[in-house]
Formats: structure tokens, sequence, C-alpha cells
């Protein structure tokens, strides 16, 4: 699609519908896997360990999506992780066993790697590269907006149907994912098809690679690891003040709003200034309410630094596939890219695991500061590897992008010019 005749009008149902529908689906069962697990008799820890399998699911399946796409296809390989998905979670409604609930949510947790990889590798295809960070914050965004509706829908149907309405509810969004994505059209272009490589170059991929994958690829393991971590945070903290449990959902849904009120403008500054515009602020933001968490002596100020962290997490929507993207070669793009989302999930795997560790060690305020402190560093790796100036005009003009940055023309080993454009 040519940059003159593109408009985000064109794209929006194709492109942003089914994230919205497979948000709303995993936002339904979010808030009752371990609800269900604690129905067949599961002790606490069990519980936590389920909801942690779609997690542990989409970590071990990143590097299997990407040859899936790669054999496939975005739009094929999208309807199969609905597929696929709504199969795990008809295990999940009509569980005999503790067993069958565990493997219905790691399968969702499969198919939400296949699906996430797909619509990112898709939409590279679809937008001009002076649009791509909007469009990759508006991607992110469509799909938290989706996980906050999801719990209010499966709620409505659990009124009827008892706790079976939430997955029911997700069954059905997962229904019409595979339907939308079944009926839109194939966005890869003739060269890329032609271009992509088979498994047994997923390590040479990574080994050409291993600049960008130590330096910015550390900076997203990080970004991920705080996201991670304030999901966890905020919900102990607001409990340790002794706030009800809906008062601490109050708190959260105003956290939620910041985060999908901020998520656009968010896309529109990196493609306007730069990706480093935004990524050090946002990590940087989130850091320091990390930090700022324990100084917090009542609810207002616990509320602010909440939604302060929300506006950090916001304006990084989009961030992670942007910067994959960016770094992304037109050869071997979709391996990349799993590789890419690994290293992601290592970081959201990984986070609470350091947080837990330091709590029990010390303290939870402890554990926020030293999580905090990791924000810091990300900013560090952001400000030191990142281009100075990655905006749509030295995307255009590749020697102007700084000599130092991790992402440059070097990552393209194919005809010499980017198929996206220069980062």
């Amino acid at each position: 699609m040519s940059d003159t005749a593109f408009t985000f009008k064109k794209i929006a149902i194709p492109a942003f519908g089914p994230s919205l529908l497979f948000g709303i689906g995993k936002g339904a069962i979010l808030p009752v896997i371990a609800l269900s697990a604690r129905d067949l008799q599961a002790s606490v820890a069990v519980a936590s360990l389920i909801v942690g399998l779609i997690g542990i699911g989409s970590l071990v399946s990143n590097l299997p999506a990407a040859l899936t796409i790669d054999r496939y296809g975005e739009r094929l390989s999208m309807v199969g992780a609905a597929i696929v998905s709504a199969i795990g979670l008809l295990l999940c409604v009509l569980p005999t066993s503790i067993w069958l609930l565990a493997l219905g949510v790691f399968l969702v947790g499969m198919a939400q790697s296949v699906f996430y990889l797909a619509r990112q590798t898709y939409l590279i295809d679809l937008v001009p590269i002076h649009l791509r960070a909007r469009a990759m914050s508006t991607l992110g965004g469509t799909m938290r907006i989706g996980i906050f509706i999801g719990p209010f829908l499966g709620a409505a149907l659990m009124h009827v149907m008892g706790l079976p309405g939430a997955y029911w509810m997700a069954i059905a969004a997962m229904i019409g994912t595979g339907l939308l994505a079944a009926s839109i059209p194939d966005a890869q272009t003739p060269r890329r098809r032609s271009t992509t490589i088979d498994g047994a170059g997923m390590m040479s991929i990574a080994r050409s690679h291993v600049k960008v994958l130590a330096t910015v690829g550390f900076g997203i393991l990080l970004v991920s690891g705080l996201r991670a971590s304030r999901q966890i945070i905020i919900p102990l903290w607001a409990d340790g003040m002794g706030l009800s449990p809906s008062a601490t959902s109050i708190i959260y849904g105003l956290v939620a709003a910041i985060d999908m009120l901020s998520f656009y403008p968010a896309g529109v500054a990196m493609d306007r200034r730069g990706r480093r515009y935004v990524a050090i602020p946002s990590v940087a933001i989130m850091g320091a309410s990390l930090v700022l968490l324990p100084a917090t002596t009542g609810v207002i100020g616990f509320i602010v630094v909440s939604m302060a962290m929300g506006l950090g997490n916001g304006i990084s929507s989009g961030l992670v596939t942007t910067l994959g993207a960016d770094a992304s070669p037109a050869v071997g793009r979709t391996q990349f890219l799993g590789i890419w989302r690994l290293i992601s999930d290592v970081g959201a795997s990984g986070a609470p695991v350091l947080l837990s560790a330091v709590a029990a060690a010390a303290s939870l305020a402890a554990a926020s500061i030293a999580t905090g402190l990791l924000g810091f560093v990300a900013a560090g790796v952001f400000f030191r590897w990142l281009p100075h100036d990655q905006s749509a005009g030295a995307q255009r003009e590749p020697e102007t992008v700084h000599r130092t940055s991790a992402i440059s023309p070097e990552h393209d080993p194919g005809d010499g010019k980017r198929s996206g454009g220069h980062p």
C-alpha cells in the first residue's frame, strides 16, 4: 500500500479488529482462572501457577510461532491461533480435573504467542514506515481496551451462567477473532515471501543481530519486567494499606484509564520526534513511580503514584513492537521478531520472580525500589543505543541515524533497502 493511498481508516477493521476481540477474550478469563482452579480444590499456590501458564505457554511458543507464521502467513496463523485458543477455553469451561484446566490455559498462552506475533508482522507489511509507531501503539492500545472491556462482558454472562459464563464470553470473542481474521486480505509482500528462511537459520539470525539483541533487546527485557511488576505491586500495596478489594479495583480502573488515553499520543510522538523521546520518559516514569511508592503515606499519594505508573506504561504502548519492527531485517523478519518476543517474555516472566525474591528477603517496599531502579537502567540503555533522530524524516534519510546506535541500516541483509524503510 503506497504512502499516498494509506489511511488508518482503511485498515481499522482488518488491522485492529482482531486484536480488540482477542483482548476481550483474554480479559474475560483473567479474573476467573484462579477461581476455576480453586473450585477444583487446587491450593492457592497451584491456582497461581495455573494462571501463570498463559505466560509460560507464550514464552515457550515464541520461536515455534515465528516458524509457523513464516510458513503459513499472518492471516492463517491468526485464524489458527483463534481456533486453538477456543479449544483451550472449551477445556477450561468443561474441566473434569485440574489437569484439563491447566492444559486449556497453556493452550491459550500458546495461541496468544502466535496471534501477537502474526498481528505485528501483518501491520509491519501494511503500514508506511513514517506511521509505524502510531500504528503499533494503536495496536497495543486496542488490545488493552479489549482486556479492559472483557471482564465486564464476562461478568454480565457470569450473572446468568455462573463462572462458566466468562469462558463462553471468551469463546465467542475468539470465534469472532477467527472469522474476522479469515476475511482480511494477506498483507505480506511477494519479496518478503521469497526471502524468508527456515528454522535452521534462526540461530544465524540471532548471531548476525547480536548487537541489537544485546543492547536495545536488553532494554526491551527491562520494559517488560517493569510492566509485569507494576501489575503485581499495585494490588499488593493496596492490600497492605488495608484497602478493600472494591477500592483496589477502582484504583486499578483509574490506572487503566490513564493507560488507554495515552497510547495514541505516544505513537504520534515516536513518529514525529523519534523513538527515544518516548522510550526514555516511559521507563523513567515507571521506575520513578516504583521507587516513590514506599514514600506514600496515604490513599491520595498511592493513587497519584499508581496513575503515574499508568501514564508511563501507557506511553510505552507499542514501544516493544515498534523497536522490534525497526530492528528487524527484511530477510528472516518473522524469525527475528520471534526472538524479540522471547526476550520480552523472559523479562515479563523474570521480573515477578525477582520481585518475590527481594520481598521475601527484605520487604515489599525494598522490592518496589529495586524494581524501580531497573527503569533507570532501561533509560540509560535507550539513551545510549537508540538513534538520536529516529523520526519519520530520519527514516527516509538513513545517513542521519546516529553512528553508535544499535538500530542501523546494517540490519537489512537483503538488497540494501529495508522493505519497510529505515528506522
